[in-house]
C-alpha cells in the first residue's frame, strides 16, 4: 500500500480520472518523498524538483526556478487593453484540465499556507481544480525535542469544513495529496 494518499473535494462529486494521473506522479516517487517514516528533509521547492518530470508528462507545465521568468503565473485581475494587472504565482499549472498545483511542505499547515492558497486559487482565472499537495507527517525541533505534525490530516480537515459548512462557496474544485 502506497504512503501517497488522496482525497478529492466537494466528496459529493467522484473524482475524474485525471486525478489517478496526478496521484501516480506523486506515487512513482514514493520513495524519495515520503514523510510517513522519517523526515525526508525535502523543502517544497524540492519535492517539485522530485516529481517534475512525471508531472510535466501529463501536461503540467511546472515552475523552472525563483525568477521572474522561471515562475508560473496565473492572471486575476485584468487591466486596461487586456493586460493583466494582478496575477499570483503557483508551482504548476494544466492548461487543457484547468489544474493549479501548489507543492507545501513546513507552512502546509502551521505557516497557514494552506488558506492563502484556497483563497489565491478562488481568485486566480482559469483555475477549475486545485491540487494542493502536503506532506503526511511534518517533523520539526521545538525545544529540543521533535515534534510532529500530521500536514495532511489537519489538511484534510479544514478542507473537507469548508466543503460541507455550505458557509463558503470555493468555484474550484479540490485535490489534496499527502506524500
Amino acid at each position: 500500500m502506497s504512503d501517497i494518499c488522496y482525497c478529492y473535494y466537494p466528496r459529493t462529486r467522484a473524482p475524474p480520472e485525471f486525478v489517478d494521473e496526478v496521484a501516480a506522479a506523486f506515487r512513482a516517487n514514493e520513495d524519495a518523498i515520503s514523510t510517513v517514516d522519517g523526515d525526508n528533509g525535502l523543502k517544497s521547492d524540492d519535492v517539485l524538483d522530485v516529481v517534475r518530470d512525471d508531472l510535466v508528462a501529463i501536461g503540467f507545465d511546472i515552475e523552472e526556478g525563483k525568477k521572474k521568468e522561471e515562475k508560473i503565473h496565473r492572471p486575476v485581475l485584468f487591466g486596461e487593453n487586456g493586460e493583466p494587472d494582478l496575477q499570483y504565482e503557483v508551482d504548476g499549472y494544466h492548461e487543457g484540465k484547468r489544474y493549479g498545483l501548489e507543492v507545501e511542505a513546513s507552512r502546509a499547515v502551521l505557516g497557514n499556507a494552506l488558506y492563502r492558497d484556497l483563497i489565491q486559487a478562488a481568485v486566480m482565472v482559469q483555475v477549475d481544480t486545485l491540487v494542493l499537495v502536503v506532506p503526511n507527517v511534518y517533523r520539526y525541533n521545538s525545544g529540543g525535542r521533535t515534534t510532529e505534525s500530521k500536514a495532511y490530516e489537519k489538511s484534510n480537515d479544514v478542507i473537507d469544513t469548508v466543503y460541507a459548512s455550505g458557509r463558503i462557496e470555493l468555484p474550484f474544485e479540490t485535490l489534496l495529496i499527502g506524500y
